[in-house]
């Protein structure tokens, strides 16, 4: 059983009231969720707990998205779990786990992991093990403990380009700086270049881009969340097998006592207004054919996303002014903007010779291109960790971030020699490996993630949109809390629940969040009294 949230700050936001389930309607409404990652599953859960009755179309034949798990067979045969990669469940992500909780209440299948290093080209290594839980603390002990980060550093610190760090809010951080990319940002504060590494580089590239392209205003709001806005720390949790039997699966056996009914393999091409109902139906084409409903949740990839919308001519005029004229074009060309980030790497190896028991199970890695972490599932996955058992082996996964291939360079050449550049750090990094036969090795290369490039968020769209009945959910979903990544995708996918439901006169759902502004006033002084000393 994984921790419960401990930080006394975090904030709940409450949705709007209403009847509590939709039997008191006289007529139960019907909603379609297109996507069934976590985005999807959140905003179907939201939905059937007030009694909307809800289908999931799911392109994939399996549940979880992104972070969804499947078999296949090795060349020997064997039948093992595969997925797209390691994620880590950090204890912040309140709406994710409150998801999660509705398969599993005592979160069991999450195992904490005890230490989460970082390490650098030149051996240089960071922990966030046994750090002080409070802001501004954790900072202050982090760089001081830090082999990148010396106390003179901090006087040639620029205090007034750092503030923004210590004075994060959602959404001001964003109509700050997010004109702004994030390696200049970090330029400016004259951070040393190795703690660039360890402390910035190795999260920004975690959503996929390289630091050049990506905006300031994530990294920023990234910082917040997960180091100094919130005392929850930055241990994490990973799920103790495949995500589709530890994550998945549970759940979808308690939506479906819920009457939520899932068609995966379905592949959705557009919607179009259609039926009598009063406010408008849609009618939703896909694979299998068409389903009518009330209402449509669009939680799905970028791709799947502008690729709905651009196919959807006959959505109707919006039902609302609010926006003005030519709401629903300007809609349209936001969704059609919307970018991926780069294709990245996951590579995983069954290997014939264990691991040196003293490695971590996860290692984070900065300036070792292309190598951006290694894990070793079998220290905590129980399908990894019999493979191992039985063969006397280990299974280890590498991953490489924003790997994009050089102009006109073949991306099945480009791969393959990328695969031999991580599995080489990987033997520079854990010698043992070296002399370890390869059993099996899956690979994946996918190009799906949400781009957070500079300057987006403004246009960025958001789970309404100007047809009525129809949201959008989703980790490239804007939102104004501070959320990132999976718990976007979980808050998103509540949010949208809870939108649809407001307007049947239906209770939403709260969300939490780590705090909405800044927490780190005596930092931020001790910032400005060393800008003052320079």
């Amino acid at each position: 059983m994984t921790a419960r949230p401990t930080d006394p700050r975090r904030v709940r936001h409450e949705p709007a009231g209403g009847l509590g389930d939709a039997g008191q309607l006289g007529r139960r409404p019907r909603a379609v969720v297109v996507g069934g990652g976590i985005a999807g599953l959140a905003a179907a859960t939201g939905l059937a707990e007030r009694g909307v009755v809800v289908e999931v179309l799911e392109r994939e034949p399996y549940l979880g998205g992104r972070v969804g798990g499947w078999s296949e067979t090795l060349p020997d045969g064997t039948r093992v779990s595969m997925s797209r990669g390691f994620h880590a469940f950090f204890r912040q992500y309140y709406n994710l786990r409150a998801l999660l909780r509705r398969g599993d209440p005592g979160l069991e299948r999450l195992v904490a992991l005890e230490d989460y290093p970082l390490v650098d080209a030149d051996g240089h290594r960071d922990t966030f093990r046994g750090l002080p839980r409070t802001p501004p603390w954790n900072a202050v002990a982090f760089a001081l403990r830090s082999p990148t980060f010396r106390p003179a550093d901090l006087v040639r610190l620029d205090a007034r380009a750092a503030a923004p760090l210590a004075n994060v809010s959602v959404p001001g951080i964003y109509e700050a700086i997010d004109g702004v990319d994030a390696q200049s940002f970090v330029e400016s504060i004259n951070f040393p270049p190795a703690a660039r590494h360890l402390a910035f580089e190795v999260f920004s590239r975690s959503f996929f881009a390289p630091p050049s392209r990506m905006s300031a205003a994530e990294l920023a709001t990234m910082f917040h969340i997960y180091f100094l806005g919130s005392s929850e720390g930055l241990m994490f949790d990973v799920p103790d097998d495949g995500f589709d039997t530890a994550l998945w699966e549970p759940l979808r056996h308690y939506l479906t006592t819920r009457g939520v009914t899932f068609s995966t393999g379905v592949t959705v091409s557009s919607l179009e207004r259609g039926g009598t109902v009063e406010g408008g139906r849609f009618h939703v084409n896909h694979s299998d054919g068409g389903t009518d409903a009330d209402a449509v949740v669009l939680a799905t990839d970028v791709r799947g996303l502008r690729s709905v919308v651009a196919a959807s001519s006959d959505l109707g005029e919006p039902v609302s002014t609010v926006d003005g004229p030519g709401a629903l074009e300007r809609w349209r060309a936001d969704v059609a903007a919307l970018g991926s980030a780069p294709p990245f790497l996951v590579q995983r190896l069954w290997l014939d010779t264990p691991v040196d028991a003293s490695r971590p199970p996860f290692l984070g890695t900065g300036g070792l291109d292309p190598l951006d972490n290694v894990s070793v599932l079998d220290r905590y996955e129980h399908d990894a960790a019999a493979w191992a058992a039985r063969h006397g082996g280990s299974v280890v996964e590498l991953h490489a971030y924003s790997a994009a291939p050089p102009p006109g360079v073949d991306d099945d050449a480009w791969t393959a020699g990328l695969r031999e550049r991580c599995v080489a750090r990987l033997h520079e990094l854990y010698p043992e490996t070296a002399r370890a036969r390869v059993v099996g090795e899956l690979v994946q290369w996918r190009e799906d993630c949400p781009m957070f490039g500079v300057g987006d968020f403004a246009r960025r769209p958001t789970v309404a949109t100007p047809v009525d009945g129809l949201v959008l959910a989703g980790d490239g979903i804007r939102i104004d809390l501070p959320v990132a990544l999976m718990e976007r995708a979980a808050s998103t996918g509540w949010q949208a629940a809870n939108r649809l439901l407001a307007g049947w006169g239906l209770a939403g759902h709260p969300l939490e969040t780590v705090p909405t502004t800044g927490r780190l006033g005596p930092l931020r002084r001790a910032a400005q009294y060393a800008m003052r000393a320079r």
